[in-house]
């Protein structure tokens, strides 16, 4: 009994410090994907100070999360935390693509790889959106760049030829945004052809 006892005190502390940890990640871990989720939501209604401001909010959640874990690596690499990660990074990216900014690097944004690249992939989905969004208001210049950014994204993806073990499945991710791509130069291209149709027939009158 002794011998279990001293079990039980050895064992207690590190489980109860493990279990505190898990639970300030996953609270903050839905910090991060709700904020994340608001800025996406403030970016396409043109509302940029308020989606830097919850950026910068998912930002922070995710440094108390890589904190909180830092001596618990088992937990650092759950499911959880890549989950929100993946979410912050395409945020970050999705304002890059909307503004024409640099994109940010994943060691910019504290993320690992594949969460990066994941949120990469997803926000194709985005820029599809917002493209769409370009193509309502025939502002067909600025939809160009977007597609060509989009293009881009999908080539790169595309040559990262790793096990889905290692990616976390990143070639489905990869698949989804060249079927978005295709999509999106398929209605950039039928506009195109519409409005220099409207122009010929306008030149005619």
């Amino acid at each position: 009994m002794d011998d279990l006892h001293r079990i039980d005190s050895s064992l207690r502390p590190i489980l109860d410090a493990r279990f505190a940890a898990r639970e300030i990640g996953i609270t903050r871990s839905r910090t991060i994907i709700r904020s994340s989720a608001n800025a996406i939501r403030a970016l396409h209604r043109g509302d940029l100070g308020n989606a830097d401001r919850l950026l910068a909010e998912a930002s922070a959640a995710l440094v108390d999360v890589v904190t909180a874990l830092a001596d618990h690596p088992d937990i650092l690499h759950a499911g959880f935390v890549a989950d929100a990660a993946k979410e912050c990074a395409e945020a970050h990216l999705t304002r890059a693509i909307l503004t024409g900014a640099p994109l940010p690097m994943a060691a910019e944004l504290g993320i690992d790889p594949v969460p990066y690249l994941h949120g990469l992939g997803e926000t194709v989905g985005e820029a599809r959106r917002h493209l769409l969004d370009l193509l309502r208001a025939g502002n067909l210049s600025e939809g160009e760049r977007v597609l060509e950014a989009m293009d881009s994204i999908v080539d790169l993806l595309a040559t990262l030829d790793y096990p889905d073990g290692m990616t976390a499945g990143l070639r489905r991710t990869t698949d989804v945004a060249r079927s978005l791509v295709e999509r999106s130069r398929s209605d950039l291209t039928s506009t195109v052809v519409q409005e220099r149709l409207r122009r010929d027939i306008a030149d005619r009158l």
